[in-house]
């Protein structure tokens, strides 16, 4: 697992390789404007580069559910044109939900892959996760909000969540938006340990938890969209289009 020194240096190096990088790609006699715009270039490829390589590590540690992580992207990004969240926002917000549980590389496979209900200790480890994937994240130039947004993603609507314990708008709405989206991902994922819930059921469950542990307005946006998509959804996440409906 990576200490907090361990990340830091990291992000010392990666700044360095950045700048290293840009004085080679761009020629001394090149006007000021035309250097930084090469490494504002640099930086979005680069930063894609790092997005696709930890979705991968994602894949590899089994930390992906059912419904592709991509397919988590779009409906965020739906339901956040929905609310009115600012354009500017809406890459962070993809990225967020993207890597939202990069921080349980750190956790123990043995906790990760329980079946059984984890013990206290285990639980406050887990909770750590969140706040793993904002340290990591937030070294990356340009990722800092995205960072922002995986940290508070565990946060409640009632204040009952953590890390920060943040209630109603206090939480980036980009965290209230993923939060909606990664609770119904794991109700209808089926896992080697539990199978999947059907539609119906996670729905009940949404809307149960809304205006406690979710914002109501995210929730009532994304309903639609869930069910318009229930056959694809389903079918990927391991449950029968039958068992659905």
């Amino acid at each position: 697992m990576h200490t907090t020194a361990n990340i830091a240096q990291f992000g010392g190096s990666f700044e360095r390789l950045l700048r290293h990088k840009a004085s080679l790609d761009s020629p001394a006699w090149c006007p000021d404007r035309l250097n930084v715009k090469s490494m504002e270039e640099n930086l979005a490829v680069l930063r894609t580069s790092v997005v696709c390589a930890f979705n991968q590590l994602l894949d590899l540690k089994d930390l992906n559910t059912g419904v592709h992580s991509t397919r988590l992207a779009e409906w965020a990004l739906h339901v956040a044109e929905e609310l009115g969240l600012d354009e500017n926002s809406l890459g962070d917000l993809e990225v967020a939900a993207l890597l939202h549980d990069i921080g349980k590389v750190g956790i123990p496979d043995a906790i990760l892959n329980k079946p059984a209900k984890l013990t206290s200790e285990e639980y406050a480890l887990m909770k750590k996760h969140p706040e793993y994937g904002w340290a990591v994240l937030r070294q990356i130039p340009g990722m800092e909000r995205a960072s922002l947004v995986i940290l508070h993603h565990h946060e409640n609507f009632n204040g009952g969540g953590y890390p920060s314990g943040l209630r109603g708008e206090e939480i980036p709405l980009g965290s209230r938006i993923v939060s909606v989206i990664d609770a119904f991902d794991a109700m209808v994922s089926s896992r080697p340990y539990r199978q999947g819930l059907p539609l119906e059921e996670a729905e009940r469950r949404l809307l149960e938890a809304s205006g406690t542990q979710f914002d109501p307005d995210v929730v009532k946006s994304f309903l639609p969209l869930a069910r318009s998509e229930a056959s694809a959804v389903f079918a990927a996440a391991g449950t029968t289009v039958s068992a659905v409906l």
